[in-house]
């Protein structure tokens, strides 16, 4: 590896400085349920596993939706290669559950260590991958630097990143560069971030598609869903999904605005992060709107208007349950929506806010397609919730057929040139 921009460079240097704080600051997060108390060792690089023996291919997925390509990926790498091991990091509480309830055999998990040069260098050390894989926009210079001098290979999985993301990176072009030119492989998700990365590079990158459009979403057990058939009884029912501050506020507007002329509608509210469950209950209660609450096991009432469902992992019982969904995070700007593709799958209409940045590629086709209703306020919110109730919505054929235009075989393609990276080892950079 040559010489580092002396942007890079800096960065190197300030965030080893800062290092001793690392562990206060971690520290207070787990105070706050922000990270895992017991493992936090593993955020400053100190491994609490032993690495086994062979060949290991490393997967970062930053939280859940990344998480849960970086689990596909490894059970499709493991279904190529028997006997193959496969180490997933993540950032958060939430996707470390979710590696640790659907991980199959043969994959490790660990906290991904913080941005520091020792901390990555002591990560490097101890798991020494052979393959190292960043699943979409991950792109933490120490982490990368200090893989790519272990002598690992390295990929950018599913690349997305948004348009404030790609302008940071053109403003340091040369670091960028650096930084990107380090990996083997880079397999962009979308038009935006093809464009954007090679631009950096200096020459074209192919489009390889979105993986996450080939990951079927987990399916609720049919006891699961017959019990929540038997306590919704027939409401009309819409899902508000993953949420974010500042959006439930607009949500339930439109919620009351449904109410006063469906007197049964019922609101399934599911927060991004169920951690602000308390902040939305006592929204509920100021606005005198009765709830249950779906972490302390209550089922809303005929007469309950709102579904708290502060839980993880039931996204796809909420799809199952209503005809019509928000697909939040896009309600407000700088948050750039979220996917609207598990709803599709599961035949929930998607709505949507204007502020979808994240997923454009993704949007474009379903606006094409006339598969998604966008809104810009409480009232058209409530409007789109109406009509689909009335089967005048964007129809759930429509999204369809958007995926259908779509789809490919990204994960064949990721798996095998990944495992030809396994194949071809590099030397230490």
């Amino acid at each position: 590896m040559t010489g580092l921009p002396p942007a890079l460079s800096l960065y190197r240097l300030a965030s080893g400085l800062a290092a001793p704080l690392a562990p206060a600051l971690l520290s207070s997060r787990a105070a706050k349920g922000k990270e895992d108390e017991s493992r936090i060792g593993e955020r400053l690089g100190h491994a609490s596993l032993p690495r086994p023996d062979g060949s290991l291919v490393w997967i970062h997925g930053a939280s859940v939706g990344e998480s849960r390509v970086a689990l596909t990926l490894a059970a499709a790498l493991i279904e190529a290669r028997p006997g193959l091991n496969v180490l997933l990091t993540s950032g958060t509480i939430t996707s470390a559950a979710l590696v640790g309830r659907e991980a199959p055999p043969g994959v490790i998990h660990q906290y991904v260590p913080a941005d520091t040069p020792k901390a990555a260098r002591r990560f490097a050390a101890h798991w020494k991958p052979d393959v190292a894989a960043f699943v979409e926009s991950e792109l933490w210079p120490n982490l990368i630097v200090e893989t790519a001098r272990s002598g690992a290979r390295l990929a950018l999985v599913n690349a997305r990143m948004n348009a404030a993301s790609l302008r940071r990176w053109q403003r340091w072009q040369r670091s960028g560069k650096a930084l990107v030119s380090l990996f083997d492989w880079i397999s962009p998700a979308d038009g935006r971030t093809a464009r954007g990365l090679g631009h950096l590079l200096g020459r074209a990158l192919p489009v390889a598609g979105n993986l996450k459009l080939e990951i079927l979403p987990p399916m609720p057990s049919n006891d699961k869903l017959d019990a929540a058939r038997t306590i919704v009884n027939g409401r009309s029912i819409w899902v508000a999904a993953s949420t974010h501050a500042g959006e439930e506020e607009i949500v339930l507007d439109a919620h009351q605005h449904l109410l006063a002329r469906h007197r049964d509608a019922l609101l399934i509210l599911v927060p991004r992060h169920p951690d602000r469950a308390d902040a939305i209950a006592a929204l509920l209660d100021q606005r005198q709107l009765e709830f249950a609450r779906r972490s302390l096991r209550e089922a809303p009432r005929q007469d309950v208007p709102v579904w708290l469902a502060d839980t993880l992992g039931e996204m796809a019982l909420w799809f199952e349950l209503a005809p019509a969904a928000l697909i939040a995070g896009s309600l407000k700007p700088g948050i750039g929506g979220h996917n609207p593709i598990e709803a599709t799958r599961l035949g929930c209409a998607a709505i949507s806010g204007p502020w979808r940045d994240s997923f454009s590629d993704i949007y474009d086709a379903y606006e094409a397609h006339g598969a998604v209703t966008t809104v810009q306020d409480a009232g058209g919110l409530a409007e789109a919730v109406r009509r689909n109730w009335a089967g005048e919505g964007e129809g759930v054929a429509a999204g369809q057929t958007a995926l259908e235009a779509l789809t490919g075989n990204v994960l064949e393609t990721t798996t095998r040139r990944l495992l030809s990276l396994l194949d071809t080892p590099s030397e230490a950079r």
